[in-house]
């Protein structure tokens, strides 16, 4: 099964909150929509509704709060424990990259409405919390003077995340604030870059 999370905010194959939400997947080549009801359900919008497991694995490795799935007509697909969500202090954040996105920072700003729109993965480490994804919407948080962000605790961010975190501080990030802001396509370069080598090296 090949699965593919689309990244964009415009794509006229899905709706444009499933979009905004980041809930659009191509599942081989068919689309699949997640769209979040609330903070921990989403509904399932998708033509076979018989083998999910992967898919809806794949969707909570970016969304692990989510724990119950409805199909589209409102029956419960999927149901997994509950995940603790908690607000957490932006000063208590140790980001683990190191550049926004100047675009997707104007689209992400156009639809987070206030600090409890944001939940973000992280993981506890001295004294601390890494947040393992979520960092435009943690930029604009900061930009907005939110104090507080919603989080929850990522289990499986893989051993690479610290190491990432040890190169953010070797480029002076330490807060949210500490990100550099970047156009889009000096960010692809530089973050992509970046990850193709650190990846290229560890294989």
């Amino acid at each position: 099964m090949e699965i593919q999370r689309i990244n964009e905010y415009v794509d006229e194959r899905f709706d444009q909150e499933v979009l905004r939400q980041h809930g659009a997947f191509l599942v081989d080549g068919h689309p699949c929509s997640f769209r979040i009801v609330d903070g921990h359900s989403a509904k399932v919008y998708y033509h076979d509704y018989t083998d999910m497991e992967e898919i809806l694995d794949t969707f909570r490795f970016y969304a692990g709060h989510i724990s119950q799935f409805y199909t589209e007509d409102g029956r419960l697909l999927k149901e997994y424990e509950d995940v603790k969500v908690f607000d957490l202090p932006i000063g208590q954040i140790q980001p683990s990259q190191f550049y926004v996105d100047q675009d997707k920072l104007r689209a992400v700003g156009s639809f987070i409405q206030g600090p409890e729109d944001i939940v973000i993965p992280v993981l506890e480490h001295e004294g601390r919390y890494v947040s393992a994804d979520g960092h435009t919407r943690l930029y604009l948080a900061c930009q907005r003077g939110y104090g507080c962000v919603r989080a929850f605790p990522e289990k499986d961010a893989g051993g690479y995340l610290l190491e990432f975190v040890r190169e953010a501080q070797n480029r002076g990030v330490f807060h949210v604030e500490d990100l550099k802001k970047l156009p889009h396509e000096e960010y692809e370069v530089k973050w992509n870059q970046f990850c193709d080598d650190f990846f290229g090296r560890e294989s």
